[in-house]
């Protein structure tokens, strides 16, 4: 405590806890002293961007969802809002059966809604699209509890539609698995309709129907590269942010709560009113292990998956012909080690010059193998990737790669009960909350949403307790 102003700890600087700092300040003015520990040496945590070929390009998440407001109205609180830029195209293809084809309209997800855009894609055999038409007559697959994105989908529209459309777009998000994935968390919208409709195809066209015409573009991202936003964010919030400072043990006090950061034989203690921990399900888990085990219990039993994201800068006259699109998805069945690439300088047109930039994305759960390989072999797997699939003739002006270990958490079946019951558990801890990429979803709008949760939880506490 100083003076009369409570005393709020964030652990964790990636931008679900940055959010959370800047939500207390906003909720208690100077009332509140917040401090942020971030155990890493830098904050912002998959947000971050560094120069490729002297332009700055996102090496973790490069958009987030524009239709979803959290994210782009913290952008604008924190003074980033004329920063904001639409991509040029959102035009995207499959590699499916040897070619790129073009991911088909109407889909939800993977799930087809016209079958006539399905066959005019290719990405599906003729047998396959056969199939998809069947859910027509099929008896119902009524979902009554939560089930995988592969059971359901495949049950109502084959194989085909599960390996060659839903597993890459999910890979994309998730870089994990159709037959591991929540229905329920990964796709609410398929889920809500799986629980009353017979058919999954009439289904989808309902959807496709009843989504806004008029509602913009769906992603959107920064002139500056998503990875300008937690400094923004940080220093919007006013709080005291620390890095390179690990927390190590989590207690309860008479009066709040007791942090110990820092190495094992020179040990310190950060006092604190309320605890907010925005940290991954692991790192959660260990800190709650004394006081909420239950809810330690249950974050560490969510998997995690690592992927790579090499960046590559290309010359324009390397390509046979400049990309068109903003990129490709690979469906696992291929078993191409890539499995997306986004040619940034065609989806943002603000980092286009004379070079094509594009990131190739590898790994998912189960292909952990790849990842053991060095630098040098991650950039020859994607500069092999452009030659057989783009034509590219020659090398890279510049490259980049960055590695994200244990960074995609798996929303696999039975996700929301576990996270309802984590936060059931926490709830029992005055002064305790938790946000992040863990609970609700991946995106920077899901994770601010958290934070904004989070945040109000504390508040509440405070103000209950009289500060």
């Amino acid at each position: 405590m100083e003076g009369h102003r409570a005393h709020v700890v964030v652990v964790g600087a990636g931008i679900s806890g940055l959010a959370a700092a800047w939500f207390l300040r906003q909720g208690a003015g100077e009332r509140l002293r917040v401090t942020v520990l971030e155990g890493s040496p830098r904050i912002g945590g998959k947000l971050y961007a560094s120069e490729v070929a002297g332009i700055r390009v996102d090496a973790g998440a490069e958009a987030m969802l524009a239709r979803r407001p959290e994210g782009k109205e913290l952008a604008k609180a924190v003074g980033l809002g004329d920063d904001l830029v639409q991509p040029g195209t959102t035009r995207s293809a499959v590699y499916s059966r040897g070619t790129l084809r073009p991911l088909p309209k109407g889909q939800v997800m993977g799930v087809p809604s016209d079958l006539t855009e399905l066959a005019k894609s290719g990405i599906v055999s003729p047998g396959g699209l056969l199939r998809v038409p069947l859910d027509q007559i099929l008896p119902p697959t009524l979902v009554r509890t939560d089930v995988s994105v592969a059971a359901y989908i495949r049950a109502r529209m084959g194989g085909e539609v599960v390996d060659r459309l839903v597993e890459p777009l999910l890979g994309g998000v998730y870089a994990g698995r159709a037959d591991m994935l929540s229905l329920e968390a990964t796709m609410p919208r398929v889920a809500a309709v799986a629980r009353s409709e017979r058919s999954l195809l009439s289904a989808a066209r309902l959807l496709v129907e009843e989504a806004p015409k008029d509602a913009g573009p769906v992603f959107t991202t920064l002139r500056n590269g998503l990875g300008g936003l937690p400094e923004a964010v940080a220093k919007a919030s006013g709080a005291d942010v620390r890095t390179g400072v690990t927390v190590r043990e989590l207690r309860r006090t008479e009066t709040g709560w007791r942090l110990v950061t820092g190495p094992v034989p020179r040990p310190e203690v950060v006092e604190a009113d309320a605890v907010i921990v925005a940290v991954p399900g692991p790192a959660a888990s260990r800190l709650l292990k004394d006081e909420a085990p239950k809810a330690a219990d249950e974050l560490a039993r969510i998997q995690y998956a690592s992927m790579a994201v090499v960046t590559l800068a290309y010359p324009v006259d390397a390509f046979p012909e400049p990309p068109a699109s903003s990129g490709y998805l690979v469906p696992p069945v291929e078993r191409r080690p890539v499995k997306a690439v986004t040619f940034s300088s065609v989806k943002w047109p603000h980092l286009s010059n004379d070079l094509v930039i594009l990131r190739c994305s590898i790994g998912r759960v189960g292909e952990e193998h790849l990842l053991q390989r060095d630098d040098t072999e991650l950039v020859s797997l994607a500069t092999a990737e452009m030659a057989d699939v783009m034509g590219v003739s020659g090398l890279p002006a510049d490259t980049r790669v960055t590695r994200w270990g244990g960074g995609l958490p798996q929303y696999n079946v039975g996700h929301l009960d576990r996270v309802a019951r984590v936060r059931a558990a926490v709830s029992g801890q005055p002064g305790l909350a938790v946000c992040g990429a863990a609970y609700d979803g991946l995106g920077i709008p899901a994770c601010v949403g958290t934070a904004r949760t989070a945040a109000a939880r504390i508040l509440d506490h405070l103000t209950l307790r009289g500060e």
